[in-house]
């Protein structure tokens, strides 16, 4: 009776402990978050840095995010064809293929495909310089790291994510309309028409809110992680996979809230 009353005292205190770490770490990412936002306002700007992240986060993710939103909008087109014309509806897959991509699709995939290339390289590069003590440095130098590595890459991300939503969304529906043209026999010109038909202004909202959400994430998730990495070579590669496998999750669990908030208010 004492032995199991011991175990289950131990296991409590463990589950505490181990509580009490997640409360401690949440506490840190959302001050890091503040003191990221709060600094893109004070002086020195780093405007050069900024403009060197959004070439580096942004331009350089243009070509898979274009890859990844281009197919998706074929795959979608051909499936959803195929599927419509057993109905007489084959005619609307313009329709279906924009409001998917406008709405959930485009604004996601774009973020799960920055979040995994520059969400994990923002862990790397951070996590490299925390281990080898080049943060340190920059505080003995009268440098605040946040402002310059976070606040930058925060700005960059915020500017760049949507604008590659934007172009991916675009893409994707050129390739429904390749797809529509050529494997479906639908017009061209119908095609835009539905397409045009079916947008509306939460469709537009949603492409704007979410990649800025999702921005946030993608930059205080992999800065955080960079942050707290520690143990050499070896924990600099477990925070880049946590940053990549944590800023997925939560653009999943975030899309869900945006959205549920977005068809409560219309």
């Amino acid at each position: 009776m004492a032995l199991h009353s011991l175990s289950i005292f131990t296991g409590l205190r463990v589950v505490l402990r181990r509580f009490g770490n997640l409360m401690v770490q949440l506490h840190n990412l959302f001050e890091l978050f503040a003191r990221s936002i709060a600094l893109l306002f004070s002086r020195p700007m780093y405007l050069r840095e900024t403009v060197e992240q959004m070439h580096a986060l942004g331009v350089q993710s243009l070509p898979i995010v274009l890859l990844v939103s281009t197919f998706t909008g074929m795959v979608l087109a051909l499936q959803a064809g195929y599927a419509m014309a057993i109905y007489g509806a084959k005619m609307y897959v313009g329709s279906l293929v924009s409001i998917s991509l406008l709405r959930e699709l485009g604004p996601v995939l774009a973020a799960v495909v920055v979040a995994g290339r520059v969400g994990a390289g923002i862990a790397a590069e951070i996590g490299s310089m925390q281990v080898t003590e080049q943060i340190d440095a920059m505080r003995a130098l009268g440098t605040n790291p946040i402002k310059k590595l976070a606040s930058t890459r925060l700005v960059a991300i915020l500017i760049m994510l949507p604008i590659l939503t934007f172009i991916g969304n675009a893409l994707g529906i050129l390739g429904a309309l390749v797809i529509a043209v050529t494997n479906l026999n639908i017009p061209a010109s119908f095609f835009w028409t539905t397409v045009f038909n079916s947008i509306t202004f939460e469709d537009l909202l949603n492409s704007l809110l979410k990649p800025l959400a999702f921005a946030l994430i993608i930059s205080t998730i992999g800065c955080f992680m960079g942050f707290q990495a520690s143990g050499g070579t070896k924990g600099v590669g477990e925070a880049t996979t946590r940053a990549v496998v944590i800023s997925i999750v939560l653009i999943f669990f975030v899309d869900f809230l945006i959205t549920n908030f977005i068809l409560t208010i219309s």
